[in-house]
C-alpha cells in the first residue's frame, strides 16, 4: 500500500483478528462486549474501516490489551513477515482489482500462514532480481494475463467504438480516413495533429507519437510513420478522449511506466482504436469468406488488409480479439519480432497466448529462438527484397509448425512490411484441432509447408538442423542430470 493510512488500517485489522483467534472470541462475542456491530467489526478486521480512538479503546479492553499496543504498527513475530510486505509496497504494485481479487482477502491469506507465503513472495522477488525483471515487465505480464482472462475480447469497448461511429455519422462499412480522424480530434477535443521530424528534439526521434496537453493540445506524429500507423495513432487518441481516460502515457513508444492502470488504460485506448478502424461485424464477415476459400490465397489476405487500411500488426492483433468470440478459436498466440538487419539477434517484443498455451514463449535467458519459425524466416524474405519493390506491399508467409516432443501443431500466418523493419514481423498461430479444420477450408492445401520446430536452439534435440544457431547446451545439461539420477537410483 502506498498510503500510510492504508497500512495502519490493515495492521490494526490483522492484530484484532489475531487477538480474537488467540483468545477464542467470536465476532459476535466481541460485538456484544463492545457494543459495536458485527458488520463494522468485520470491516475493521478487513482493513476497510478505521474506528475512532474511543472505539479502539473499547476493543482493546475487550481483548485484554492496552490501547497503545493495539494501535502500534509493531506486529507479533508471527505476523512480522506480513508487516514487511505491507511496508515494502510490493502489494501495492499488484493490480488485484482487475483480476477480481480483494486486498483484504489477500492479507487474510498471508496472515493465516505468513512465514510460508512471505518466503514464497520473497523467492519470486529474488528470481525477478536475478533475471533483471523490471517493474514495467511485470505490468506488461499482468496485462497479458488480463487479456487472456477475457479471451482478449472486451464487449464494453466494442460498444463504445460503435456508439462513437453512430454518434458522428461514420459508416461502419467504411474505414475512417486520416482526414476524418484528424478532423474529429480537432472539432471534438481541440487537438491539432502535426507531422514532425523532431529535429529540435532529436532525443524524441525514436518515438512514434507524442501528445502535448495544454490549452492548445497537440498530437505530434513522427513523419516516418506510414499512413496506417498515423491512422492508428489518431484513433487511439480518440479512444483516450472519448473514454475519458485520465491516467495515460503521453508517448506511443513507452519511455517510463508509472503504474498498471496506465498500462491498462493504454491498452483500452488501443483496443478502441482497433475496434474503430476494423469494425467487428464487417471483419467477421470478411474472415468467414477468407476461411471458406478452398486454397491458400495470400493475395486475398493482403487485399483484405488493404481494404481496412491497417498495418500488419493492427490487422492480426484485431483478429485475435474476434476469433475466440465469433469463431470459437480460442487456442491461439500472437507474436511480434524485431530484428536488426545484418545481425543474428531476434527479439520477441510482444506476445499473447490464449487458453494457456505457452509455446512459443519469450526467453529471458538470451537463448536463440528456433530459426524454423515462419516469424523469423520471413525476415529473409523482407530484407532480401529488391530496392525497387513497392514499400507499401506487405510480405505474407504461412506454415504448419509441429513442436518437437509435443502434440501441439499450429497454423501460423506471418506478416511484415518492407519499410517497417524496425517493427519486424507479426504472426498469429492457431492450434490445429477439429474445430479449426471445420472452420478453415484451405488447411489441407499442399502449398502450406509443414515444419518441425522447437522453442530455442539451446533446448532442441534436432541435432541435424541446418538452421541451428547455437548448440543444445540446456538440453544436454538436462539429459546429463537425468542420467545421473538414473545411475544413482540403480546404486541404491
Amino acid at each position: 500500500m502506498k498510503l500510510q493510512e492504508d497500512i495502519i488500517r490493515l495492521i490494526l485489522g490483522l492484530k484484532i483478528k489475531q487477538l480474537r483467534a488467540e483468545k477464542g472470541i467470536s465476532l459476535t462475542d466481541l460485538a456484544v462486549t463492545t457494543d459495536i456491530s458485527v458488520s463494522y467489526l468485520n470491516e475493521i478486521e478487513k482493513g476497510k474501516k478505521h474506528p475512532k480512538p474511543s472505539k479502539i479503546a473499547v476493543i482493546a479492553d475487550a481483548l485484554g490489551v492496552t490501547y497503545d499496543s493495539l494501535v502500534s504498527l509493531q506486529l507479533s513475530k508471527r505476523l512480522q513477515p506480513v508487516g514487511e510486505l505491507l511496508h515494502s509496497n510490493i502489494l501495492s504494485e499488484l493490480p488485484l482489482e482487475h483480476f477480481g481479487l480483494d486486498m483484504s482477502r489477500l492479507i487474510d491469506i498471508f496472515a493465516t500462514a505468513p512465514a510460508k507465503l512471505s518466503a514464497f513472495v520473497k523467492t519470486l522477488l529474488e528470481i525477478s532480481r536475478s533475471f533483471d525483471l523490471r517493474v514495467e515487465q511485470f505490468y506488461f505480464s499482468a496485462l497479458r494475463s488480463y487479456q487472456e482472462l477475457h479471451d482478449n475480447y472486451f464487449e464494453d469497448i466494442e460498444l463504445e467504438a460503435e456508439n462513437f461511429l453512430n454518434t458522428h455519422n461514420l459508416d461502419p462499412e467504411l474505414t475512417p480516413t486520416l482526414q476524418q480522424l484528424s478532423s474529429l480530434l480537432e472539432e471534438l477535443y481541440n487537438i491539432r495533429t502535426e507531422l514532425t521530424t523532431f529535429e529540435e528534439t532529436p532525443e524524441l526521434k525514436p518515438l512514434r507519437s507524442v501528445f502535448v496537453p495544454g490549452e492548445e493540445p497537440r498530437l505530434l506524429l513522427n513523419v516516418t510513420l506510414t499512413e496506417q500507423q498515423q491512422a492508428f495513432a489518431l484513433a487511439r487518441e480518440l479512444g483516450f478522449q472519448y473514454l475519458n481516460i485520465q491516467e495515460r502515457p503521453y508517448t506511443a513508444t513507452w519511455v517510463k511506466v508509472r503504474s498498471f492502470d496506465e498500462v491498462l488504460n493504454n491498452f483500452r485506448a488501443s483496443y478502441f482504436a482497433g475496434a474503430l478502424l476494423l469494425n467487428r461485424d464487417r471483419l467477421v464477415q470478411d474472415l468467414q469468406k477468407f476461411f471458406a476459400l478452398p486454397t491458400w490465397q495470400p493475395q486475398y489476405l493482403l487485399q483484405l488488409m488493404q481494404t481496412y487500411q491497417a498495418s500488419p500488426e493492427t490487422f492480426l492483433h484485431r483478429i485475435t480479439s474476434l476469433l475466440p468470440r465469433f469463431f470459437n478459436i480460442k487456442q491461439l498466440f500472437f507474436l511480434r519480432f524485431n530484428h536488426e538487419p545484418a545481425t543474428d539477434h531476434f527479439a520477441l517484443t510482444k506476445e499473447l497466448h490464449l487458453a494457456g498455451l505457452h509455446n512459443p514463449h519469450a526467453s529471458l535467458l538470451n537463448e536463440h529462438y528456433c530459426r524454423r519459425w515462419i516469424s523469423l524466416t520471413l525476415f529473409d524474405a523482407v530484407e532480401n527484397l529488391p530496392i525497387d519493390v513497392s514499400a507499401n506491399k506487405p510480405v505474407v508467409g504461412i506454415q504448419k509448425s509441429s513442436y518437437i516432443n509435443s502434440e501441439n501443431e499450429y497454423l501460423v500466418i506471418a506478416l511484415a512490411q518492407p519499410n517497417e523493419r524496425v517493427n519486424g514481423t507479426v504472426s498469429i498461430g492457431l492450434l490445429l484441432n477439429e474445430n479449426l479444420r471445420r472452420k478453415i477450408k484451405f488447411l489441407q492445401d499442399p502449398v502450406i509447408l509443414s515444419r518441425y520446430v522447437n522453442e530455442t536452439c539451446e533446448r532442441c534435440p534436432a541435432l541435424d538442423c541446418l538452421e541451428r544457431a547455437a548448440p543444445p547446451l540446456i538440453l544436454q545439461k538436462q539429459q546429463w542430470q537425468q542420467q545421473v539420477n538414473e545411475t544413482l537410483e540403480k546404486l541404491q
